[in-house]
């Protein structure tokens, strides 16, 4: 069995789960000798520089200049060149948002081209002071205040649409008056609502925010992962009627949500039924969100041999929300929590906070982790509605408080001071290691993307520690959809080896997190990575499982993106055009059960 890592899981402090086991430095070689021009010309073609930086720098500094310089000047040529494309990009992405060009470009030379956020906050702010006024908050009255409503901010199917009246008008042409689509403001008045219970400034903040994410990956997303004009094929693999007119019923989420049971709650069930189909090998584990549109969760089951879902809500394990359905056909007799377990509360998972959180504040749990924050100018409001009063502030106010704080997931930081979550504050929640996104070419807007998408590893750890004592001698696993490796960190914090990983991620970013994980953390098998399901063909994965010997465990969850709450656009289910995805999943497990029957046949 692979000897228990160095990485500080066990540490006191309560935001440092990390990892501290880095490679140390080699030991120092004797220098080399200077290459000759051409050899190095050749060096830095090799390393990726283009040949036209190449040949400016050396013809700036010299054929003997030294090799460091030399890369730094190609440097400096290549980030000149990418700002100026980046510039060109940022001011094309806000004149698609509908905002004035000049106004674009004013707000860019005040803030940098890297500062989306506060360049949309900007360009939100001067459009508000042209639109009609904005009606006073302390008038504000929310009629919704249970946690699960809010819990649901970005993945409730229950919303109801608000009937068109003449406010609702009002508010649509001031929407439209600052920039925005009618359809953009239309979605937006329906999903925060209308009248008294929302101000201008929130619907466009809404509609900012839900803008920034929809359009993320066009605007930020690599070059070699562009795939233009390219649809996702849908692959349905057969599958046998069901027998009983019983199970056409829709499947009902359970309440309390907590499966098969969880570490800190009653009601534990250790046995279960699973169809015959699904005993056979390897084991699988399917995870996506829970609250998706009807029949969702029915057409999933059928397709993963009838095993029904099981449905856990992340607030019972940790500090934060997070519905999720699973289906698996792992053991549930057995299970055990991973150590240290997470901390359960807010005021544990961030006692800092404890000095500033005020009373009427009576949160216990955050919600479901989102890709995307709360701007600057909405905690800036939260701060000068509540800057009047000495004590506590009146009802109305901390109503308007309150929603917006469960809404983002707002922490106190200060006093009157509420603030969105960070990143690495974010992946403490998750039960990733601290840094676990930091660096790397990783921006912030792409870490609260990919921490949004991930696994709560804590959860998946607790259903995967049945695995321990099956595969003591190391497990060989198919990772599907592994984003930033929640998969293969849970099964590292439970100590059972990866002999093998064979990872398909589309993101570049996130397959280098997984590559930095692997190595930071001393893996001694083997991590192969591929960009896309669809690039993994069934001739492939058999030849993989003779290479390796099969898969003990095949892992993963296809994009929500066309399941969750939040989608108002396109909701459209699996068959949504990255929802259709888990029939890649369906048809790769095909794959490997069907080989692993004839491998264990020869």
């Amino acid at each position: 069995m692979q000897a228990q890592d160095s990485a500080d899981w066990n540490s006191d402090d309560d935001l440092d789960l990390q990892i501290d086991n880095y490679q140390s430095s080699p030991p120092s070689s004797p220098p080399a000798a200077v290459p000759s021009s051409d050899e190095l010309f050749a060096t830095l073609v090799d390393m990726g520089f283009s040949p036209e930086n190449i040949a400016r720098a050396i013809d700036e500094y010299g054929p003997n200049a030294d090799t460091v310089v030399i890369i730094d000047a190609i440097s400096k040529y290549t980030v000149t060149c990418e700002a100026s494309s980046s510039k060109s990009k940022t001011i094309d992405h806000f004149l698609a948002m509908g905002f004035e060009e000049e106004k674009v470009i004013k707000a860019i030379h005040e803030h940098g081209e890297d500062n989306i956020e506060e360049i949309a906050n900007a360009l939100i702010s001067s459009a508000a002071e042209v639109s009609p006024k904005i009606k006073e908050e302390e008038d504000i009255e929310w009629s919704e205040s249970d946690d699960e409503k809010y819990a649901n901010f970005l993945s409730s199917d229950d919303e109801k649409v608000s009937d068109s009246s003449s406010e609702n008008g009002n508010q649509l042409r001031s929407l439209m008056n600052m920039g925005f689509s009618e359809l953009e403001a239309s979605l937006a008045i329906e999903r925060c609502g209308t009248g008294e219970d929302v101000s201008i400034a929130d619907l466009a903040d809404f509609i900012c925010a839900a803008q920034i994410a929809r359009e993320f990956d066009e605007f930020h997303a690599d070059p070699e992962e562009q795939k233009p004009n390219v649809k996702k094929r849908r692959i349905e693999p057969r599958r046998e009627p069901r027998s009983s007119a019983a199970d056409d019923e829709p499947l009902r989420l359970p309440n309390p949500m907590i499966g098969f049971g969880v570490p800190n709650e009653p009601g534990l069930i250790t046995q279960r039924s699973l169809p015959a189909m699904a005993r056979m090998p390897p084991f699988f584990y399917y995870e996506n969100v829970a609250l998706a549109p009807k029949g969702v969760w029915d057409t999933i089951s059928s397709h993963l041999y009838d095993v029904p879902p099981e449905f856990v809500d992340s607030k019972y394990i940790c500090a934060a929300a997070r519905k999720r359905g699973y289906v698996h056909n792992l053991p549930i007799s057995g299970r055990y929590q991973v150590q240290p377990p997470p901390k359960y509360t807010i005021s544990e998972a961030f006692p800092l906070t404890k000095k500033w959180w005020p009373e009427w504040d009576k949160r216990t749990k955050l919600n479901c982790i989102l890709t995307v924050n709360a701007s600057a100018q909405l905690t800036n409001r939260i701060r000068l509605a509540l800057e009047p009063y000495g004590g506590e502030p009146p009802e109305s106010k901390k109503k308007y408080v309150i929603e917006q704080c469960k809404k983002w997931n707002l922490v106190w930081v200060g006093k009157n001071k509420a603030a969105p979550l960070e990143p690495d504050e974010m992946e403490t929640l998750l039960g990733f290691p601290k840094n676990h996104t930091r660096g790397g070419g990783m921006s912030r807007t792409e870490r609260l993307k990919s921490l949004g998408n991930s696994f709560q590893v804590d959860t998946v750890a607790y259903h995967l520690s049945v695995l321990k004592p099956l595969f003591p001698y190391g497990i060989n696993v198919l990772s599907l959809f592994t984003g930033i490796g929640g998969g293969e960190v849970a099964l590292h914090r439970l100590q059972i080896p990866m002999k093998t990983v064979v990872s398909v991620e589309i993101s570049a970013v996130n397959r280098n997190i997984l590559k930095d994980f692997w190595e930071q953390t001393n893996q001694k098998g083997t991590l192969i990575e591929f960009a896309d399901v669809q690039d993994l063909s069934n001739e492939k994965i058999v030849e993989l499982m003779k290479q390796f010997g099969g898969f003990d465990l095949v892992i993963g969850g296809s994009p929500c993106n066309n399941l969750a709450g939040g989608n108002r656009v396109s909701r459209s289910g699996l068959e949504g055009d990255q929802s259709c995805l888990f029939y890649e999943y369906c048809r790769i497990l095909d794959v490997v059960r069907e080989t692993t029957k004839t491998m264990r046949r020869s």
